[in-house]
């Protein structure tokens, strides 16, 4: 089992443009964010110490901003970082394709975006009903736990081991967008199924390798916080203020870190593994015969290439709906 990962972290370095704009991108949500709680810890601060509410009503509000902040961030992340991430995904397809990167990485990538996907809510539908078929087929092929019930403390690592495989679902569906770019399929509801069918037939090293490196990814994460935490606490010996804004602020430049740098890494390293491990693979029927019995998304996801080459035959048809959309 390869995990690419000298290959991968060699593309990566070969997209410089977009982990500047990453980071770039990074950088700002963690600078708002460290302007947004500080705001708002100031606020109740002065309140709680000027008695005009209690510690408890200061906390249920803390939280009420921080499920502010937090949606706003998805928000964002569907109509902007989708995009960027998408077009840093072309880029990386372009790479592990031709072996170099194209002069203008960012026109070249938002590009194939725009050119791939007609726009953002295109990209969010087919990119959420990939990664609804690879949670079901991960879940799937990783039920060891219906066998081990009868030894609980194998069965609690076996869930761990499930989680893991949730969390890398986020990465390999972005594989399969560079599969997407990668493919001469006009279809792109036929190219993400092809796509899925290629991972049906590497999951193993793919997934292995995606739960290695992932797992790597959060120790580093929580590493480099425990580095930065003497910061909040030299911080902390001038004043309860200024111990607060260090916590602040070690928690916005580890937000800086994962999103500008750690997940386009961890993200480059899993499409080269895809990618090197699925090029000498073709879908084939029994592959897909597995898929349907492991995931009913994948159904889902095959009746929208049938419907979208309906259309493509006959523009009076119906146009497939998209995920969520009312039937």
């Amino acid at each position: 089992m390869a995990i690419h990962f000298g290959k991968g972290t060699r593309v990566f370095a070969k997209t410089l443009p977009f982990v500047l704009l990453r980071m770039g991108v990074g950088a700002l949500f963690g600078l708002l964010a460290v302007l947004y709680f500080g705001v708002v810890a100031w606020v109740l601060f002065t309140l709680v110490d000027g008695g005009s509410i209690s510690g408890m009503i200061a906390l249920v509000g803390l939280l009420l901003a921080a499920g502010f902040f937090a949606w706003v961030v998805r928000l964002a992340r569907r109509y902007v970082l989708y995009l960027v991430s998408a077009g840093h995904i072309a880029v990386i397809a372009h790479i592990l394709d031709t072996g170099a990167a194209p002069d203008s990485q960012l026109s070249y990538g938002i590009g194939q975006v725009k050119e791939n996907f007609a726009s953002a809510s295109a990209l969010f539908a087919v990119d959420q009903l990939v990664k609804g078929v690879i949670k079901q087929f991960n879940r799937a092929v990783a039920s060891l736990a219906n066998w081990v019930s009868f030894v609980p403390a194998l069965k609690n690592i076996i869930e761990i081991l499930r989680r893991a495989i949730a969390m890398a679902a986020s990465y390999i569906d972005e594989a399969i967008l560079a599969h997407i770019f990668l493919s001469d399929e006009p279809n792109n509801w036929r190219a993400a199924r092809d796509g899925v069918v290629l991972y049906g037939k590497t999951w193993k090293p793919v997934l292995t390798a995606t739960i290695i490196i992932v797992v790597g990814m959060y120790v580093a994460a929580f590493v480099g916080l425990l580095l930065l935490t003497p910061l909040a606490s030299v911080l902390g010996n001038l004043s309860p203020t200024f111990e607060y804004a260090g916590w602040i602020m070690v928690a916005g430049i580890a937000l800086t870190g994962y999103l500008g740098f750690l997940r386009p890494w961890v993200k480059t390293v899993v499409i080269t593994t895809f990618i090197l491990e699925a090029r000498d693979e073709t879908p084939d029927s029994q592959t897909v015969d597995d898929l349907v019995s492991k995931s009913e998304k994948f159904s889902e996801l095959m009746a929208k290439a049938e419907s979208e080459e309906a259309a493509e035959t006959d523009p009076d048809a119906p146009e497939p709906k998209t995920p969520g959309s009312a039937a």
